[in-house]
């Protein structure tokens, strides 16, 4: 069964073109990954103006093989100086709604 994440990461102020730097680096290398159907950054439009990381995987399996790959620690590492506080992480499960 397939996974959504959704992850919301706050920015220090003057640290958005490096955080952005970090995280083309990681969305490049996350996207070659097998198991990996989507991943993309985008970013609020108002209020807190967080990152935003839209993820689907294919399953558990490829979620735990991205949490393990050598570019979202080394992206975690980074994110960890850029970032206002932790990660807001929501993993999800597909709801059947058409007939």
């Amino acid at each position: 069964m397939s996974i959504k994440i959704v992850a919301f990461i706050g920015v220090k102020p003057g640290s958005e073109e490096a955080f952005v730097a970090a995280a083309k680096i990681c969305v490049a290398a996350s996207r070659a990954e097998p198991g990996v159907l989507q991943y993309d950054v985008w970013r609020e439009q108002q209020g807190e103006q967080r990152f935003v990381f839209n993820e689907l995987y294919a399953d558990q399996a490829a979620v735990d093989a991205h949490m393990a790959s050598d570019h979202f620690k080394a992206f975690g590492m980074a994110a960890r100086d850029l970032a206002t506080g932790r990660p807001v992480i929501i993993p999800c499960d597909p709801i059947e709604v058409a007939a």
